[in-house]
């Protein structure tokens, strides 16, 4: 049995979605990538990355629709893609019950997004420069356009915390042009020109500019529990967990 989290979030019957941990994966798999890495694109043996691919396949409906994420602010639809082609996105929406829309996270915030109607689903890889970029701002837009209701919900799955993220002045200051209440998701740095940032209420302000203001979740941190997330800020060369959802059915049938 994978070990995932299930969303705390009060999403219609229809919409399922999980948050992959790195618990459980090939036998074989040893070292930094221990346990279940979902990435191709990082130095792992391929043959077990698709073995730990095929042991999640087994939970879903179908094989997730994977992206090649580009820390960019570009939403795509997934339902005419298949398993063998990884659109260059970093965000994926669905209309159709069935399609599994995926991003690889290993600190960057995972934004899991649907619509009250049960009719459209998406999710997000926000890191700072998706954040600062509109990727989640677009991703609300597009799947405003083919909702059947006003109302989308958001869910904050696990990433790096505040206390462990560094960044410098550069960043803080993308944040506070766009508006200058991101100041308070900064605090004072260990050197002059350094801030920690909270990519969690980033992402809260982000989403009330876009309109959602029911947003769960945003309490884990991966940096800081090593036995349960992979962490790029903390260990360098490592795997990727995975935020999926979709839809079981059409909107109105659950």
């Amino acid at each position: 049995m994978i070990d995932w989290i299930v969303p705390d979030w009060p999403a219609p019957a229809n919409v399922d979605a999980i948050f992959t941990t790195r618990n459980i994966g090939a036998a074989e798999n040893r070292g930094i990538y221990a346990g279940l890495n979902l990435a191709s694109h990082v130095d792992d043996d391929p043959l077990i990355v698709q073995q730990n691919r095929n042991q999640l396949r087994q939970y879903l409906p179908d094989h997730p629709r994977w992206l090649t994420q580009v820390h960019g602010s570009q939403p795509v639809w997934v339902d005419s893609s298949n398993e063998t082609l990884e659109l260059e996105a970093d965000a994926a929406m669905s209309r159709r019950p069935g399609v599994v829309c995926a991003v690889l996270v290993a600190d960057c915030l995972p934004v899991l997004l649907c619509d009250m109607a049960g009719s459209v689903v998406g999710v997000a890889h926000a890191g700072w420069r998706g954040l600062a970029g509109g990727v989640i701002e677009n991703t609300v837009r597009e799947l405003r356009r083919f909702s059947s209701s006003d109302r989308i919900i958001a869910w904050l799955g696990p990433a790096i915390s505040s206390r462990h993220f560094e960044v410098g002045d550069e960043v803080r200051e993308v944040f506070t042009q766009y508006d200058h209440r991101a100041a308070c998701a900064f605090l004072p740095g260990k050197e002059a020109g350094k801030w920690y940032a909270n990519l969690f209420d980033l992402a809260r302000q982000r989403l009330s500019h876009a309109g959602v203001n029911q947003v769960y979740g945003g309490d884990l941190c991966t940096f800081s529990n090593p036995e349960q997330f992979y962490s790029y800020r903390r260990d360098g060369k490592t795997g990727r967990m995975a935020g999926l959802l979709w839809m079981t059915q059409p909107a109105g049938m659950q």
